[in-house]
């Protein structure tokens, strides 16, 4: 399809491909998410196997079948899989959370941290820190969920002053500006308040290892639920890269499907954000990845980014463990550093992005 430019207020890709037009097959589709089923179990036992001491797959895997509490391997292995099962759950909320942003705003440089949801997840923690002494990860999800929410609402408000609405460029620059006013907030804060720097300077820098098993399912509902919401939207998100109007025609109900999506994207970004801090680029590099490889088609899009979000944040916490050893780089500062020329990457080589 090819859109009309709108000067100065809406700028999107001109002369990109509907899913209609350029059908992908399912069979590709199919074969990318078989590849990556076989990533994340490699990845997953990577994970497990690797740290400040290492051990071989074959040790893994007797220590998750024959759990031996004598054996130190196997203690150590024990001690990694709450690590391994947050990345799984907050890589594939991350993810999903980007690709349906884009589909939502039709921007393709939505994802929950520039659009502002992640620094309002992170300004009501630390709020919940400085005001309440939050210390849980049950009490930081509902402050989370709060942020990410009154993030969401301010930003589209922003962008639907004006004649035009909320375009996607508008609601880009809306995010980039909340996010940004955000972030000062929190930093004054921090810097009244020793405690809740102390609690937060960790958190903040995206982190996997800080979080028990027990803690990560009180999580798993909410970013259930938000799933669900995600991918029972991909009707709308398929129509609304035709345009509103195009949509609206399609017998589709545009304002109630961006509201229960949205919700499902607050659910899925303020509980990966409780869990593991504010992590950049995830969110925005996975879905252009995939349309690489399986196109704009939301029905395949939208299922593969559960797959590859995880990928994408086991590999970089694994590389983040080898790379300075014996220290480590915490996984919020290994994706922005491999998000970033891959986007770079991603972009040079593609002269439309087609949503």
């Amino acid at each position: 399809m090819t859109e009309t430019l709108r000067t100065g207020d809406e700028v999107t890709t001109a002369a990109s491909t509907s899913v209609a037009a350029k059908p992908v097959p399912v069979g590709r589709a199919l074969a990318t998410g078989l590849v990556l089923v076989a990533a994340v179990v490699v990845l997953s036992g990577i994970s497990l196997a690797v740290g400040a001491r290492a051990t071989s797959l074959p040790v893994v895997w007797q220590a998750l079948t024959a759990y031996d509490p004598t054996i130190t391997d196997h203690v150590v292995i024990q001690a990694r899989i709450p690590r391994t099962v947050t990345g799984l759950v907050v890589g594939a909320a991350l993810a999903l959370a980007g690709a349906a942003m884009q589909g939502i705003t039709r921007n393709p440089l939505a994802d929950p941290g520039i659009l502002g949801l992640n620094a309002g997840a992170a300004l009501a923690v630390v709020l919940g820190i400085h005001l309440f002494g939050i210390t849980s990860v049950s009490g930081y999800s509902w402050f989370a969920f709060a942020g990410a929410a009154f993030a969401a609402v301010v930003i589209y408000l922003v962008a639907s002053l004006g004649r035009e609405g909320a375009t996607p460029v508008k609601l880009a620059l809306a995010g980039a500006a909340l996010a940004a006013g955000l972030a000062s907030i929190m930093h004054a804060v921090l810097l009244m308040d020793q405690t809740a720097l102390d609690g937060f300077r960790f958190w903040q820098v995206g982190v996997l290892g800080a979080r028990s098993v027990a803690e990560v399912a009180t999580m798993v509902p909410f970013i259930a639920v938000g799933t669900v919401l995600a991918l029972a939207s991909t009707r709308l998100f398929n129509a609304l890269a035709l345009g509103d109007d195009a949509a609206t025609g399609l017998g589709v109900r545009v304002g109630r499907g961006r509201i229960v999506s949205g919700l499902g994207v607050v659910l899925l970004a303020g509980g990966a954000t409780a869990l593991a801090g504010p992590i950049a680029f995830l969110g925005l590099v996975v879905p252009h990845a995939l349309r690489l490889l399986v196109g704009a088609d939301y029905r395949h899009l939208l299922p593969l980014s559960i797959l590859a979000g995880p990928v994408l944040l086991l590999g970089a916490d694994v590389l983040g463990r080898v790379v300075l050893p014996p220290s480590e780089v915490q996984v919020g500062v290994m994706t922005a550093v491999i998000g970033a020329p891959v986007f770079i990457w991603l972009i040079r080589t593609r002269k439309q992005v087609t949503l």
